[in-house]
């Protein structure tokens, strides 16, 4: 059995650091279909932490990438340009909802985007601060962990981080943090921590990723932009997780017309499994760092490029906004329907879903009740991520192609978990 050994290949080849959840291999992916290396397939409703919300191997995607095989693989974008490159940046400047004239930069990792955009807004504002929010997640470099609202296991052991970096509520009505805790936490770090003339950039994610599937209340995002035009700070949406149809719309920001960001990052399934990440953004803010200041040997692979364009045209002809609609409108309702007393919340937007376990007798979180149902579900072939400040959320990240008889059994294993 070629599974047997893994858990002590890895252990000794290596580090403990690299968490891994599963102790098989994968050897084929197809759509939501992984199959190991002893030929068992399982259902995937991780999608490798929301990358391929068009399936794993999409047939579009796998013949740009030849295609583009067959011409170069790399060239370094600052040193020769091409063309996919700029085609893909004019495709996604009319895409991201932002007001006016927009330009878009590339990267590799969500991570990486995250930085340029601090990098940018800090160019463009002459301003050291950032705000961000508990519960966050915006990547495992130094700034991006500084970032990051939760300790472990991002932070553990890693400091000291950078500085001029503070921390506000995120909204969290379950928890009993509201609109209003969190306004007020803001208002705290401006009268203690930093002056709101001194803040470059606040950056909040749509909808919270690691941090639980907290959706942010539209009033808060108002308020964000108000708060943000009345002292000159640039408003960051963190759409890695979020985007490219994941929420029932291309960027989750489109949910909030009235609050537009300033800047967007993005990354994960924009390449459709290649690795591939952005920054787009208002055009003079865009264009403050000097010559230089911005790129990477690989920022903009192109054939991650390639990849990414077939993406974008698989979201349109497969309308895969709409479909993310209808499968997290089934999935919230078979979940709320299995009357589970430790089912505290679903919640989430489109086919951005989440469930969130206490334990019924106390009400406290119960990160025990979500790592059973998560072992229960791999047992019989589905697999599914925890997250949240407590790890007591399991979050459902199915590929948007997922087939309907796929998807309709996932449903059941998830009923027969959550009854049984």
């Amino acid at each position: 059995m070629q599974n047997n050994n893994v858990q002590q290949r890895r252990h000794d080849a290596t580090p403990r650091g690299v968490g891994v959840m599963c102790d098989f291999l994968v050897s084929k992916a197809e759509n939501a279909t992984i199959t190991d290396t002893d030929g068992r397939d399982y259902i995937d409703f991780a999608a490798g932490i929301a990358v391929v919300n068009t399936g794993h191997r999409h047939p579009k995607v796998i013949s740009a990438v030849k295609q583009q095989l067959d011409c170069f693989t790399h060239t370094a974008f600052q040193v020769i340009p091409y063309e996919n490159y700029l085609s893909l940046a004019e495709r996604l400047n009319k895409l991201v909802p932002i007001e006016g004239k927009v330009k878009t930069t590339f990267f590799t990792t969500g991570a990486e985007a995250v930085e340029n955009a601090v990098k940018i807004a800090r160019a463009a504002t002459s301003r050291p601060g950032v705000i961000t929010f508990t519960g966050s997640f915006h990547g495992r470099t130094m700034m991006t962990m500084a970032l990051t609202g939760k300790v472990a296991p991002y932070k553990t052991g890693f400091g000291p981080f950078p500085g001029s970096v503070f921390h506000a509520r995120y909204p969290n009505a379950l928890h009993g943090v509201s609109t209003e805790d969190s306004l007020k936490s803001l208002e705290d770090i401006f009268h203690c921590d930093i002056a709101p003339q001194q803040v470059a950039a606040i950056i909040f994610e749509p909808v919270q990723g690691e941090g639980g599937f907290n959706v942010a209340p539209p009033e808060f995002v108002n308020a964000l932009r108000q708060l943000c035009d009345r002292h000159g700070i640039l408003l960051v949406a963190d759409e890695i997780q979020t985007g490219f149809a994941r929420t029932g719309k291309v960027f989750a920001s489109e949910y909030y017309p009235d609050a537009k960001p300033d800047l967007i990052t993005m990354a994960k399934s924009l390449g459709g499994g290649f690795p591939i990440s952005g920054v787009s953004g208002r055009a003079e803010l865009m264009d403050a760092p000097a010559p230089g200041g911005l790129g990477g040997t690989y920022a903009g692979n192109p054939i991650a490029v390639a990849a990414a364009h077939a993406v974008l045209d698989v979201i349109d002809e497969e309308q895969l906004c709409k479909r993310a609609n209808t499968l997290g409108a089934d999935l919230s309702e078979t979940l709320n329907s299995t009357g589970n007393p430790a089912i505290a919340q679903v919640r989430g937007r489109g086919s951005m879903i989440a469930a969130e376990f206490k334990d019924p007798a106390t009400g406290a979180p119960s990160g025990e009740i979500a790592r059973s149902i998560q072992k229960r579900a791999m047992e019989q072939g589905l697999i599914l991520l925890t997250c949240g400040v407590h790890g007591n959320v399991i979050r459902f990240l199915y590929p948007l192609t997922i087939p309907d008889a796929q998807f309709k059994h996932s449903l059941t294993i998830l009923t027969n978990i959550l009854k049984g």
